[in-house]
């Protein structure tokens, strides 16, 4: 999910009760969708983002923060956009969107996962807004959720990955233990297994999106164990770093990574939310916007594996990466698509079948290949 529940705040109790929840209760396929049409006025429309952190200059507010510059870059002054940075993942939320509602804003946005109650508490309270929700799973008839499948690029990070190991260990440094979380991990390692069997993925968990000195200790303890290759689902630039200091290999996350490790970055797993928020606006403008939840990937350029550092992976690594996305994008392979065993070797997904989304949004198992467990 991108979830950012408890990024740099919560601890694992509360993931444990949230995956619970999401384990329940989660589900894309929701019918019924509803249309909310914003009065259009001779008034710039108004447009709020609610950030967890600030965008700094790499990871997951960042990406955000570069998805917003090119809703301004193309609306101009059709809107006014407002930013609100730091906001924790706690009641005083809602005293955030409150604000931005009752200031007129016709687009509310809360930008992580640990906001969605607050944000839809407010948003019952002003039913003329749109409040649009990053990684969640609620709905209300002017409240809807959206996502991007970064479970598709952890996949082609884990190609490459396989092609560019020498050691045949990789290395996870993994956040807290929801299901966007298992679903990249698993694609990784499906994904380094399939052009190379011998891989096998370590995860280390840190409990925690933001946690630099944690991300660091972990990609130490890793790089310790053997891998030479590492990937991360949280949220600094640690574990790019200290893969430039002890000379091993890593993917940028979220973002591009390269200037934190040039010579280390094998490629960056990039979200691209500017192409939902310039959409999100045309559909306002349009009066045509409905809250039925999206889950964009590389068929729509929300993602990507980026940058590829053309001086450390192999020619035949890029051109079966290149056709592999190609795949991906015209429908031909799906990450997770059968025959799928379990780390016991138990058959999860038969030959000719395919994890549906609701599924893959409940996920909470390891494949094949991965040398961990998920904290309980």
């Amino acid at each position: 999910m991108k979830t950012k529940l408890a990024r740099a705040l919560h601890q694992s109790f509360g993931i444990r009760t949230v995956r619970a929840v999401l384990a329940a209760t989660l589900t894309l396929g929701a019918a019924g969708a509803a249309h909310v049409a914003v009065a259009a006025t001779a008034q710039p429309l108004g447009i709020a983002f609610v950030y967890l952190g600030n965008p700094g200059d790499a990871g997951w507010t960042y990406a955000h923060e570069q998805g917003v510059k090119e809703v301004e870059a193309k609306f101009g002054d059709k809107i006014k956009v407002t930013r609100v940075e730091n906001v924790p993942e706690s009641a005083d939320s809602e005293r955030v969107f409150r604000d931005l509602a009752s200031k007129g804003n016709r687009i509310v946005v809360g930008s992580s996962f640990g906001f969605q109650d607050f944000e839809l508490k407010v948003a019952k309270d002003f039913p003329d807004a749109v409040f649009e929700h990053a990684t969640g799973y609620k709905k209300a008839a002017n409240f809807a959720t959206y996502d991007v499948r970064t479970y598709q690029s952890a996949y082609l990070a884990g190609l490459v990955a396989g092609y560019t190991t020498k050691s045949n260990t990789l290395g996870f440094v993994g956040s807290v233990p929801v299901p966007e979380v298992v679903r990249n991990i698993n694609a990784f390692t499906m994904g380094a297994r399939s052009v190379n069997p011998k891989a096998r993925v370590k995860v280390v968990w840190i409990n925690s999106w933001f946690d630099p000195g944690r991300e660091k200790q972990a990609a130490e303890t890793l790089i310790g164990q053997g891998a030479d290759v590492l990937i991360q689902n949280t949220d600094s630039t640690a574990t790019m770093q200290t893969a430039e200091q002890k000379k091993v290999h890593a993917f940028g996350w979220d973002s591009d990574m390269k200037k934190f490790g040039p010579n280390a970055q094998l490629g960056a797993c990039v979200s691209n939310w500017g192409v939902y928020y310039t959409h999100l606006v045309d559909q306002v403008m349009a009066g045509t916007w409905n809250n039925a939840p999206v889950w964009w990937g590389l068929k729509e350029k929300a993602i990507d594996l980026a940058d590829i550092n053309t001086d450390a992976v192999s020619p035949v690594a890029q051109k079966a990466l290149s056709q592999k996305r190609d795949d991906i994008v015209a429908g031909r392979f799906n990450p997770f698509a059968g025959p799928i065993m379990d780390q016991s070797g138990a058959v999860k997904v038969a030959a000719g079948k395919s994890l549906s989304d609701p599924e893959l949004l409940r996920l909470n198992w390891f494949v094949q290949g991965v040398d961990g467990s998920l904290p309980k």
